[in-house]
């Protein structure tokens, strides 16, 4: 079984950056061709000590090949079918085992994620896995207790070339209760299986083809990255995938950032944002230019376009980057002009006052002359 270290960035309740790596024991299920996923061979007798339960697959009739251990089903348009996995609990506690359907996505470092439900379906994805397969969210399982669980697959009545792919996972239920806090650090170990579901009415051979969608500015680990958005608008896997890009001013043959990463995959009718990496610089608000380049094999894509980069995104993003060291000088000329309005203010005020004070000082000194002229007149 292969263990996989998995770092995601959060921020505790004092807004304090950690890191907490999640440790994912997990069985990707399929050996098949570099077109479809890759297999990891799943040993139950030594899994089940951090999973806490064993699985078994019963494939149907329309299995493509039962050598296999992941689904890949031969379907036609409109078929509803159920498919059973086989879930047994070899301890004696009870356990509630979760599960997890999720489409087939790709992630920014070019790996197909069979369990992530965080990243956006592209525009070109037709029919998605979610909507097609359905089955419980949970399975309770007593102590020595072996129980079948059936999921739903109902195909679009619309016949489609290419494969629709997603993931199943399964993982103990309570693996987050006990946290282990050590110097400002959530540590979390979680062991899953994932199973792959491959769907196909035909074996018709699709050629990937990439779609530029956008570039734009944003954040990877709490520090300033440009993105590149790019979709493989194809319902079959891209392999061996290569993406450079560069970024400049524009109107400027000067890169500032660039990036290049080799050996990725894109899950079909998926997304990738791409990104690069800004070096720990500010980032400064202006027009830049994007020059990216996709290779596969044969296949080549590339494309130039302008992005922005707005006053209240790079504001924004220099403020959380935990590598910028924020301005904390003072700013004397605003202190000064803060400063001068106050004793502007105070001025205004105190002519103000002045002025009513004043006014009503001549008004009483009006109203008593006119009390002793009006005294002198009357008789005695």
């Amino acid at each position: 079984m292969k263990n996989l270290s998995l770092f995601f960035p959060i921020t505790n309740k004092r807004h304090h950056f950690v890191l907490q790596p999640i440790v994912y024991l997990v069985i990707l299920l399929g050996l098949i061709s570099c077109s479809y996923p890759v297999k990891v061979e799943a040993t139950s007798d030594n899994s089940e000590v951090s999973t806490g339960f064993t699985y078994a697959l019963n494939f149907p009739e329309n299995q493509v090949d039962t050598s296999l251990n992941y689904y890949r089903l031969m379907m036609t348009p409109g078929q509803e079918q159920e498919i059973t996995i086989t879930l047994s609990n070899p301890g004696t506690d009870a356990i509630t085992v979760e599960l997890q359907l999720n489409g087939a996505k790709t992630n920014g470092s070019g790996g197909i994620e069979w369990n992530n439900d965080t990243i956006d379906n592209d525009a070109s994805l037709m029919f998605p896995f979610e909507d097609i397969v359905s089955g419980p969210a949970s399975v309770d399982l007593a102590g020595g207790e072996t129980k079948e669980v059936t999921f739903s697959i109902k195909m679009p009545e619309t016949s489609f070339d290419g494969i629709i792919t997603g993931g199943l996972r399964l993982m103990k239920a309570g693996q987050t209760d006990n946290v282990d806090e050590t110097n400002g650090s959530q540590v979390i170990n979680q062991y899953a299986y994932a199973i792959s579901i491959v769907l196909q009415e035909n074996d018709i051979e699709l050629t990937p083809d990439m779609q530029y969608n956008s570039a734009y500015a944003g954040q990877s680990n709490y520090r300033n990255t440009i993105f590149v958005n790019l979709s493989n608008v194809v319902a079959t896997f891209l392999n061996d995938l290569t993406i450079e890009a560069q970024i400049s001013s524009a109107g400027s043959s000067e890169v500032l950032y660039e990036a290049k990463t080799t050996g990725m995959r894109m899950a079909p009718n998926s997304l990738i944002d791409f990104p690069i990496s800004m070096n720990g610089d500010r980032m400064v608000p202006g027009t830049y230019t994007a020059h990216v380049l996709a290779t596969s094999g044969d296949m080549r894509w590339e494309w130039t376009e302008e992005f922005e980069i707005t006053e209240g995104e790079a504001q924004e993003f220099n403020e959380r980057d935990v590598g910028l060291e924020q301005d904390t000088t003072i700013n004397w000329g605003v202190v000064a002009s803060l400063v001068g309005a106050f004793f502007g203010f105070v001025l205004l005020l105190f002519v103000i006052v002045r002025w009513v004070r004043r006014k009503k000082k001549k008004k009483d000194s009006i109203k008593k002359r006119k009390m002793n002229q009006k005294k002198k007149r009357s008789p005695k």
